[in-house]
């Protein structure tokens, strides 16, 4: 008998425990209350649970208009909760499904944000910087003239300067630990590959340091005349001209110096990097989206 008893009892927990791992059955709720859901959650700043929801639009409703607004506001809530990796994905995903729709430009700008805000210290490494780069200038490239051109042009600037500032750093480096062709190796690629920056002219004055390190008189005078071209007025020339009156040597320009553009618009953009990025109010990815009609609830049908 008490066997029979405990056999009835096992029977029943198993049937007990069954029950309780059932999944919650599917119920498909209408394409306007999941959407006001997710906005009503965005705008109380849960965007994380937004997300979710927007992503739940689609599912159900994959063929309804609401979920393609849903799928960008879904990388736009990723984005605000600071889940980059599956706001590009969305974004991404958004720009394969639909190509020609009208906010495909700010997708593409979403996607650099979302590199943009993981740059990190100059010292660490820069794939963050690289990538925001590749994602402004895709900005540029397909969409210049649209709201978010000017907003990427200043934010890939600003990039550039963060990558050239990564390349000096390593050349303090070399230059610190006397390895001065390391150095002079680093230091040119900021003057060639990042002119507009505002690292050439403590780059040009390193350059003078370096050469006069090595003894290679002629490009340290050659880098001096370019800075003082460049840049008569500042401190960086300045150090460099008096760092060559110490060997009683003055700056001189070579024949052929490949260190100097001869471009003058390229010139007065080197004069001027500094004056574009005056008053640069950064412009926040949730601008945009504060008139952006995904924000209205959806009207029942």
């Amino acid at each position: 008998m008490k066997r029979t008893r405990w056999a009835f009892l096992a029977v029943l927990s198993l049937f007990l425990v069954a029950c309780a791992s059932d999944p919650e059955p599917y119920v498909e709720r209408p394409v306007e209350d999941i959407y006001n859901e997710a906005v009503d959650l965005l705008l109380a700043g849960d965007y994380g649970s937004a997300a979710r929801q927007f992503d739940e639009v689609e599912r159900q409703h994959p063929y309804s208009q609401w979920s393609t607004r849903a799928q960008v506001m879904a990388a736009f809530a990723y984005y605000e909760n600071g889940d980059y990796d599956e706001a590009i994905f969305a974004a991404d995903r958004f720009i394969q499904l639909h190509p020609g729709n009208k906010d495909v430009p700010y997708a593409y700008y979403l996607i650099g944000q979302s590199y943009y805000e993981r740059i990190s210290d100059v010292k660490r490494d820069q794939r963050m910087s690289q990538l925001a780069q590749d994602a402004f200038r895709e900005v540029l490239r397909l969409f210049p003239d649209s709201e978010y051109g000017r907003d990427a042009q200043l934010k890939l600037e600003l990039t550039e300067d963060h990558l050239a500032g990564k390349e000096m750093d390593i050349g303090r480096w070399y230059q610190q630990r006397e390895e001065y062709v390391g150095a002079i190796n680093r230091f040119r690629s900021v003057i060639i590959g990042y002119q507009t920056t505002s690292h050439v002219p403590e780059a040009l004055l390193r350059l003078v340091e370096s050469y006069m390190a090595l003894g290679v008189v002629g490009e340290a005078q050659n880098a001096a005349a370019v800075l003082g071209y460049n840049f008569p007025g500042s401190t960086w020339y300045e150090d460099a001209f008096n760092l060559l009156a110490e060997h009683n040597l003055v700056p001189r320009l070579a024949p052929a110096n490949e260190l100097l553009t001869d471009d003058p618009a390229d010139i007065d953009d080197m004069k001027n990097s500094d004056d574009d990025l005056e008053g640069f109010d950064e412009f926040d990815a949730y601008d945009d989206f504060e008139e952006f009609d995904a924000f209205e609830k959806v009207e029942g049908s």
